[in-house]
């Protein structure tokens, strides 16, 4: 089992994949914040091994090593281990959240024509062969090259699946509705009294270009503004900001006009019970954290866009009441062109957090506009929260996963 180290919503879904699966010996590889997130839900699996810090080399040895061993390999938006597991004659299922954000710059016949003719005989001839995909188009590629493709719910994807559909050879798409920890999240629904008054989850953070320690300025405003939130809102008492920014001895706290801000990292099920319990939710705008803030009946905020699919994702859910209502960096400067392209949009967001952070002026609008947002979502009644759960769940629902990997897998899962 491996997930794309792309902030932590690949592998938390890989969590909510893994943790039904009881009968079978759950395997994790993967490095970076994949594998910090793995190492700190050790109950998700049987095994974890980082390849954090080894060569390449050594690293795909230790993956081609585990496939050898392997009855199953369950891939979330890595494409690599995708291509890998295929070479190694192993069935492979892919799961991914954003099918229908990946941008294709060739046609999908031209992909599917590029994997039918892909040779089999070893991983650097297989490589060789994908040469010239874009990223996103390699996540495609590894879609039509497993035996099983698991997409969730979420505008655009079934017009996507049905042109898919219309290639003819090719794995079984099934679509599901949230990826999630069913338990986890039932357990978390009786979470009694609130420790905090709000909750900020900036997530992963940490991608193919954001780093806790370069390309951070989304972080280094994010601390500017921390003790403002404090100083701006006096019902928020005790503030707590989680994400993977804060883990590995990265831990601290904000205190502004007598109250604080908390900055830590949280187990998975440890956070589902906080967001359960704590009555305002700001979160930066992933899918994994929506939908499991919707399966908890609560309606959160969105905060800034981290990088481009957030952008894809509050334009997808702008008829909704989530995305009306949540922050965008063009509140701040409206006329700042953004390339529509995932790293280029992405560098795009780290200039302008960038501008916002050391422009006093701007950072004053930068203030007043997301208090102006927080307004407005402390405003709303219980009945107007519930119906903005609702909305998004109509819009996001689908076939339980754990029912669709049971399928695939042959095996009773229970949720």
């Amino acid at each position: 089992m491996g997930a794309q180290n792309c902030g932590f919503g690949p592998v938390s879904e890989l969590v909510a994949v893994s943790r039904p699966l009881h009968e079978c010996e759950r395997v994790f590889v993967g490095d970076g914040v994949a594998a910090v997130f793995a190492r700190r839900n050790p109950d998700a699996f049987d095994a974890v091994h980082d390849t954090s810090g080894m060569t390449e080399r050594a690293g795909a040895e230790m993956i081609d090593d585990l496939l050898r061993g392997s009855d199953h390999v369950i891939s979330v938006m890595d494409a690599e281990l995708v291509l890998r597991s295929v070479v190694a004659g192993r069935p492979v299922t892919m799961v991914d959240s954003l099918f229908s954000f990946w941008q294709l710059a060739q046609p999908p016949a031209a992909i599917h024509e590029r994997c039918a003719t892909m040779p089999r005989s070893g991983y650097a001839a297989a490589e060789q062969h994908l040469m010239g995909l874009s990223p996103h188009e390699r996540v495609v590629a590894a879609h039509l090259l497993a035996t099983h493709s698991v997409v969730q719910n979420f505008p655009g994807v079934t017009e996507r699946a049905t042109d898919f559909a219309a290639l003819g050879a090719g794995p079984q798409m099934h679509r599901t509705g949230s990826i999630v920890d069913v338990e986890g999240l039932r357990n978390a629904a009786c979470a009694t009294g609130p420790e905090h008054d709000l909750l900020i989850n900036v997530g992963g953070f940490k991608n193919f270009l954001l780093d806790f320690d370069v390309n951070n300025d989304y972080m280094r405003l994010l601390y500017r503004w921390l003790p403002d939130l404090l100083r701006d809102w006096p019902r928020f008492r005790r503030v707590l900001v989680c994400g993977g920014p804060f883990g590995e001895g990265r831990e601290q706290t904000v205190s502004a006009a007598g109250r604080t801000a908390e900055c830590r990292l949280l187990r998975q099920r440890e956070l589902l019970q906080v967001a359960a319990g704590t009555p305002d939710y700001l979160m930066a705008p992933g899918l994994t954290a929506l939908h499991e803030s919707i399966a908890l009946g609560r309606l959160p905020l969105a905060i800034h866009e981290q990088h481009y699919a957030h952008v894809f994702t509050m334009r997808a859910l702008d008829g909704t009441r989530f995305g009306r209502s949540g922050g965008r960096f063009t509140d701040v400067v409206p006329g700042h062109p953004l390339p529509e392209d995932d790293l280029a949009g992405t560098a795009a967001l780290v200039e302008l957090a960038g501008r916002i952070r050391q422009d006093d002026e701007l950072y004053a609008r930068y203030r007043r506009t997301f208090n102006e947002r927080i307004e407005h979502y402390v405003s709303l009644t219980p009945p107007q929260r519930q119906h903005g759960v609702e909305e998004l769940g109509r819009l996001l629902g689908g076939e339980p996963v754990h029912t669709v990997m049971s399928g695939i897998l042959g095996t009773p899962l229970t949720a």
